[in-house]
This record gives structure tokens, sequence and C-alpha cells, in this order.
């Protein structure tokens, strides 16, 4: 049970961080508005489909957790 709590502490520490670079930079990355991203509105009907967004944040949330599994491997 000890190594349970220590990675939900770990994960809880991570969503925080991230949590608040997304405050922080919300404005500096304009995820939702890339090009690619699909936004279509008609009279009472929208759609918003944030493909290259999605990629983007694959992407990076990919490096960052190869990142810390490469520290944790150590």
């Amino acid at each position: 049970m000890n190594e349970i709590g220590k990675l939900l502490i770990f994960m809880g520490l991570i969503l925080v961080v991230v949590g608040a670079l997304l405050l922080l930079f919300g404005k500096v990355l304009p995820l939702g508005k890339l090009p690619g991203d699909i936004y279509i509105k008609k009279d009472n009907f929208t759609v918003y489909i944030p493909i290259t967004s999605a990629i983007l944040l694959s992407v990076l949330l990919t490096l960052l957790l190869n990142l810390i599994f490469l520290l944790f491997k150590r």
C-alpha cells in the first residue's frame, strides 16, 4: 500500500504542475485555435474537432512522460 500511496501523491503533484502551467501559459499556447482544428458553426449547430491540438498535446505529453521514466530508471 505504501507504493500505491506514493504513486498517487506523485501523480497528484504532476496534475497540479500541469494545471498551473496551463493557467500561466493558456494565452501563449493557442490550443484549440491551431491550423487544422475543425470548427463548424451553423444556425444552432456547432461542431469542434481539435485534431492539431490533440496531436500536439499527445507529442508533448509523450516527451514529458519519457523524460520522467528516464529519470526514475536510474
